[in-house]
């Protein structure tokens, strides 16, 4: 045995890291999702422990900052019954193409997202506010024009 001079005590308590270890590149330790608590919708239990949430990001918001529907502004909550019941809309450039110019969001064919203004109270332009939405159900919000993203968790 390799272990030969290592107590037994020692041993109880590395036997179960070090076959962690072996497994992390087949399945990762204990089945739980690699990704940040953050953008996993995960959250520590009383033991220190990270578990995933009901509500788990789907694989499209991979890499992304999540935030609930319900954590968003009321204006942005607003627009996104506007776009579950088609509309009408307040802003003439609501539902046009967002070209992703900034490559921020993973890279599609033209057309495929469409952007909503959210509106910003007490600013008289569209501010900077905006829901953008994918042909594969994706929800994205920004409030820095365009410059970063979180994955909307309907």
């Amino acid at each position: 045995m390799i272990f030969r001079n290592v107590p037994r005590s020692l041993l109880r308590l590395l036997g179960p890291l070090f076959l962690c270890v072996a497994l992390v590149g087949a399945a990762g330790c204990g089945g739980t999702d690699p990704a940040p608590a953050a953008s996993a919708g995960a959250s520590a239990s009383a033991s220190g422990r990270v578990r995933a949430e009901p509500s788990a990001a789907p694989g499209w918001a991979k890499g992304f900052a999540t935030v609930r529907a319900d954590a968003l502004p009321q204006q942005a909550r607003d627009v996104l019954a506007l776009i579950d019941k088609g509309g009408p809309y307040p802003y003439r450039q609501d539902g046009t193409v967002f070209g992703n110019f900034e490559k921020v969001l993973p890279r599609q064919k033209r057309g495929y997202y469409h952007e909503f203004t959210v509106r910003t109270p007490e600013e008289r332009d569209r501010g900077a506010r905006r829901i953008v939405t994918g042909e594969g159900g994706e929800f994205f919000y920004t409030d820095d024009h365009y410059e970063t993203f979180k994955a909307v968790l309907r």
